[in-house]
Order: C-alpha cells, then sequence, then structure tokens
C-alpha cells in the first residue's frame, strides 16, 4: 500500500522546509507568484528535464510574473501524497500515475494491451477520446495539463525469464498502487504488491518481492536491475505520468497566465515525446551492460488471460466508457 496520506498542513510544511533547505528549485524565488510541482522521478531524469523546460518558458513568457519550483526525487512525498496534496492545495502542481484521488477513470489508459506502441498511444491522447480523458478531474478540484509517458511497462524478476504467463505463477512482484496493474497482475497469475516507489529497491534486495513490472528508465535510474537480472519485454500495459494542477490555484491565475501554463506544459509534453526513443537507446544498451538478459514473449498467451481485467473495470467504471477507450486506442 501507498505511504500514509499527506495532510494538507504536512504537505505545506514539508514544502516549505524542502525551499528553505535548498532543495532543486527553478526559478525566480522573488517572483510575484511561485508555484510548486512535485514528482518522484530523479532530478536527471527525462521529466525533470522537461519540467525544466516548463520552468524557463514560464518565467520567459509571463516576463517573472510566474515561477516553477520543481522538487524532483519524491521531496513532498511518494505519488499518491503527492496527488493528495495537489488536490487541498498544499502543493500546486504535481505528476504521477497514483490517479485515483483525481478521477479513478484516467486509470482506463492503463488496461493490458490496449495500445500497440508509441505512436499509438500519442495519436489516442491528441484526439478527441484523450482529450474528453484530460477534462476529468476538475470536479475533485484538479485540472489536467498533460500526460508524460510513463512508458510501456515490462516484467523484471531475479529468479528466472518469463516467457509465458506460467513463469509469473507465485512470483511476488511489486506494482505502483494502479488498480488496473494490480488487477492485470493477478490475473496473469502472479501476487501483486503494491509498495511506495521509494521502497522498490530494499523491497527487491531483502526479497520482499521477486519482481517488478517497470518502465526500463525507472529500472535503470533507480538501479532496480542490481536485484532483478531477468527482463522480459512484454509492453503489457502503457502508464502515463499525468500531469495536473490544483484547480483553484489555476482559476486565480489570468487569463494569459492561464494561456502560458497550458502552452508550455505542451510544448514540454511534444519535447519530451521527441526524446524518448533515443533515451530508451541508451537505457537498453546500458542495462546490457550491467548484464541484464532480456528476452521477447509472444504476447498472444498474455492477452488470453485479461478479459477479466476489462470485464471488473467495465463494471467499476461503465462498459460504454470502457469500450469507447478501446475503440478510439485501436484506430
Amino acid at each position: 500500500m501507498s505511504q500514509c496520506l499527506l495532510t494538507r498542513p504536512a504537505a505545506l510544511a514539508a514544502a516549505l522546509l524542502v525551499g528553505l533547505g535548498g532543495f532543486a528549485v527553478s526559478g525566480d524565488v522573488l517572483a510575484r507568484q511561485t508555484l510548486r510541482v512535485a514528482h518522484v522521478s530523479s532530478v536527471d531524469s527525462l521529466v525533470n528535464q522537461a519540467l525544466v523546460r516548463f520552468a524557463d518558458e514560464v518565467k520567459e513568457k509571463t516576463g517573472g510574473e510566474l515561477a516553477i519550483a520543481i522538487y524532483p526525487d519524491g521531496q513532498l512525498g511518494d505519488e499518491a501524497p503527492i496527488a493528495d496534496a495537489v488536490g487541498a492545495g498544499a502543493i500546486d502542481m504535481g505528476l504521477g500515475g497514483a490517479l485515483d484521488a483525481i478521477d479513478p477513470r484516467l486509470n482506463v489508459v492503463s488496461l493490458p494491451f490496449l495500445f500497440k506502441d508509441a505512436a499509438n498511444v500519442h495519436a489516442f491522447l491528441d484526439g478527441p477520446a484523450g482529450q474528453e480523458l484530460m477534462t476529468l478531474g476538475q470536479d475533485r478540484n484538479y485540472i489536467l495539463l498533460g500526460a508524460l509517458d510513463s512508458g510501456f511497462r515490462q516484467f523484471a524478476n531475479q529468479k528466472h525469464p518469463i516467457r509465458n504467463p506460467a513463469d509469473l505463477a507465485s512470483l511476488k512482484i511489486r506494482t505502483p498502487p494502479n488498480p488496473v496493474i494490480l488487477a492485470t497482475i493477478k490475473s496473469l497469475g502472479a501476487l501483486p504488491q503494491a509498495i511506495p516507489y521509494g521502497e522498490v529497491y530494499t523491497s527487491l534486495q531483502s526479497g520482499v518481492v521477486d519482481g517488478v513490472e517497470p518502465e526500463l528508465r525507472d529500472f535503470y535510474e533507480q538501479k532496480w536491475y542490481e536485484a532483478a537480472k531477468y527482463v522480459t519485454m512484454s509492453n503489457y500495459v502503457w502508464s502515463a505520468n499525468m500531469w495536473f494542477m490544483n484547480k483553484a490555484r489555476y482559476d486565480s491565475l489570468s487569463d494569459q497566465q492561464r494561456e502560458v501554463l497550458r502552452a508550455a506544459a505542451a510544448n514540454s509534453v511534444n519535447w519530451y515525446r521527441g526524446e524518448l526513443d533515443q533515451a530508451y537507446k541508451v537505457v537498453i544498451q546500458a542495462l546490457e551492460d550491467k548484464g541484464v538478459q532480456f528476452n521477447d514473449v509472444d504476447a498472444a498467451a498474455f492477452r488470453e488471460k485479461v478479459d477479466p481485467v476489462y470485464q471488473q473495470f467495465a463494471k467499476e467504471w461503465g462498459e460504454t466508457f470502457v469500450e469507447s477507450v478501446r475503440a478510439a486506442a485501436q484506430r
């Protein structure tokens, strides 16, 4: 399960302490307004690089009226606490994949084998169905600014290569607190364990879990490969780093400031997408150099196991909603 939820006073105190402690901050702290954005990826990650570009553009286009303070590496908490704190107004913006606080239906993009590749994902997000999805959360005090690829997720473990669903049987697999991913791992015969992002490394080393279902950049940056040398390229789900903002804070800005935020976020998303292919090439080579063993799978055997996941969430979110997303993703 995720860490205890960060209460509004606690989140605000944490943010103030971080700012005073000299952690990574972008923008002019003396600007008229400073917006704080938190995420769990490393300071060197592509996610953080995109946010630095965002901060620079916002500062330039507003003439310094808005500054962006960036808190990477989980400085203000894990993904679920960040989302809760943004909803409460203790943090202005966040990125992450723990989306239940915003709207559980956002997890629809993580249904298993929904997308065939990144181009398919981006066409969906930029199309009518994706844009409609990005209007969710406003009734809970959130505005969605965009979605950065958290990427396709694979299987990695410390015991043996995974070539078919039977190889997952009884393996304890760490997942993020995403209900679709939890249900999918269970449907494939493994034992899902929802463990906070910051505790994955020690959980692998200590044997609390046998493996993970990582996005490869996280797998490399967090050094999970040190305890899990077998990586199966399954692309079994795609997940998003949703970019969200406190709606009341967003509404308090001028029309021009909101327009700048939207444009800067869109530009950062487009830049990020353009960097993905090269980033994965570099990461895969680096992992091979570390002794990681890769193997591919025939996805058909895995797809046969996941129909119950679609049935489960069709009941929760509505069959029409799930089928409309599935149809749009397959165009």
